[in-house]
């Protein structure tokens, strides 16, 4: 009798653990995780591998697995010859990202259409980062990479403390329990005084901005839209020509999102429902891993609050942003083309990749590689109001508009045109550091820095893959690379 008992209360046991287990994976799967998952992994380590070109073996152990514990159920293959990735969660959910040429990595590109069937061409006929002058190692910064000899930094900057603070941040480095920089520079009066790397990594080699890409994003809108005529106040439901208007935009017409204006898209201020949400189950991972066409997700919200009257920080804002970008330029293949020729190649950002998603628009709010040589350009372009050299790479006005508080309301002062206003005192990210009122930045989501102060001429980067967030202070890195540099 007591072994059939016991029998009796294993089975029960087993099956009721057994549908746990069963509806956790349903769970899982309703939310999209391991899809998402897969996602996220195919595109992070195509990139990595064909469009930063790093060494294939530890890129998933050091881009993706540190990020999360679930992530340890996927497995990865590469097709070098065809520049792709295959990730599969748990042997079951496989996705696979595809190296394009002036879109980078695309998620879920048929292996046989045109696009795919050109990517292997493309890239392997694309000329190597050093084969450009602009990216020279012997030749100064910015015509190439050359920093500045520690003797000829000038008068009143402190050698020892800025040679300090880059070794102390580089401390870590590969080590993903740590603050694990990648890459610093720091730009001092137009000269690059620092440019250091991490092991594994060189002057060359194109580092993921994670959200730094929505302030290039910016450029690129306020030179297009000065291109086209297009005015920031309008609507954005009458900024797309009819030949290039998306399916969603009807819905748009019909109810109050047709009031939101362009620039509440560029400040973030649109009053959609959405969140900036990163769990796994989140907005942000199913915009960017889970659907095929990330500004049609994000234009899916319904409207919560009056246009132009609520800041909040949102990457839909930036994909839709992207999309109106896309309708302004005659077809997809000018606009795949068009960060290269308008921003990219005039200032020498040679490394520099603008990824799209699968419907083909430009990941504003999220994808943009380039080396840590190149992120600075970008910084110094920004002090220099567009100019570069004898050139107007963008309009002027850019600096003024980025500068701009958002709104007035509670936060809004913290951000401008798709730049963080840190060193404003009521509303800034680094308030109460001692930063200049009128320090901005690119910031991304894992440790990634652009600060550019104006009244100080200078720009600080700091590149890395940093999973945990207090292992480094953004802030306080700024503010001791300015304390090192005379007034």
């Amino acid at each position: 009798m007591a072994g059939r008992w016991i029998r009796r209360v294993f089975y029960a046991t087993s099956a009721l653990v057994l549908g746990v287990a069963l509806l956790a994976i349903a769970a899982l799967v309703a939310l999209g995780i391991p899809r998402n998952a897969a996602g996220m992994a195919a595109k992070g380590i195509c990139s990595a591998a064909f469009v930063a070109e790093r060494p294939l073996p530890q890129l998933l152990a050091e881009e993706v697995l540190p990020a999360s514990p679930v992530l340890s159920a996927i497995a990865v293959s590469v097709d070098r010859q065809g520049r792709s990735v295959t990730a599969r969660f748990a042997g079951l959910f496989a996705r696979r990202a595809t190296y394009v040429a002036q879109r980078g990595c695309v998620l879920d590109l048929d292996p046989a259409s045109a696009e795919a069937q050109a990517a292997a061409p493309a890239a392997s006929a694309a000329p190597a980062p050093a084969a450009s002058a602009a990216t020279d190692p012997a030749r100064p910064w910015p015509q190439g990479q050359a920093p500045v000899p520690a003797d000829q930094w000038g008068a009143g900057v402190d050698i020892r403390g800025l040679q300090q603070l880059v070794q102390d941040a580089l401390v870590g480095a590969g080590d993903p329990q740590a603050a694990n920089a990648r890459a610093v520079a720091i730009v001092h009066k137009g000269r690059l005084l620092v440019l250091r790397t991490a092991p594994g990594f060189d002057a060359f080699t194109p580092l993921h901005g994670w959200s730094m890409a929505k302030t290039v994003l910016g450029m690129l809108s306020y030179k297009l839209a000065a291109e086209t005529g297009l005015s920031f106040d309008t609507p954005v439901v009458d900024a797309f020509p009819a030949q290039r208007a998306p399916a969603w935009l009807a819905g748009w017409r019909g109810d109050a999102r047709k009031d939101i204006k362009v620039s509440d898209l560029l400040f973030m201020r649109d009053g959609l429902a959405s969140t900036e949400d990163y769990d796994p189950w989140g907005s942000v991972p199913q915009m960017l891993w889970g659907q095929s066409d990330a500004a049609a997700f994000a234009a899916a919200a319904r409207p919560e609050a009056a246009a132009g009257q609520r800041w909040r920080y949102l990457s839909a804002s930036a994909n839709l942003m992207a999309a109106v970008d896309r309708a302004r330029l005659p077809n997809d293949a000018a606009y795949w083309a068009y960060p290269a020729k308008a921003l990219f190649d005039p200032i020498g950002a040679r490394s520099a990749v603008l990824e799209t998603d699968h419907a083909g628009n430009w990941v504003g709010s999220s994808y943009l590689w380039a080396s840590a040589g190149d992120w600075a350009r970008f910084g110094q372009l920004m002090l220099n109001d567009g100019r570069w050299g004898d050139q107007q790479v963008l309009p002027p006005g850019w600096l003024k508009l980025a500068s701009s508080p958002s709104t007035a309301s509670a936060g809004g002062s913290g951000y401008g045109a798709m730049t963080w206003r840190i060193g404003d005192p009521l509303d800034g990210e680094c308030k109460g550091y001692g930063l200049p009122a009128d320090t901005l930045a690119m910031s991304g989501h894992w440790g990634q820095i652009v600060a550019m102060v104006p009244s100080r001429d200078a720009v600080i980067v700091r590149l890395g893959w940093t999973f945990r967030r207090k292992q480094f202070d953004s802030c306080a890195f700024v503010a001791a690379a300015l304390k090192a540099l005379p007034h």
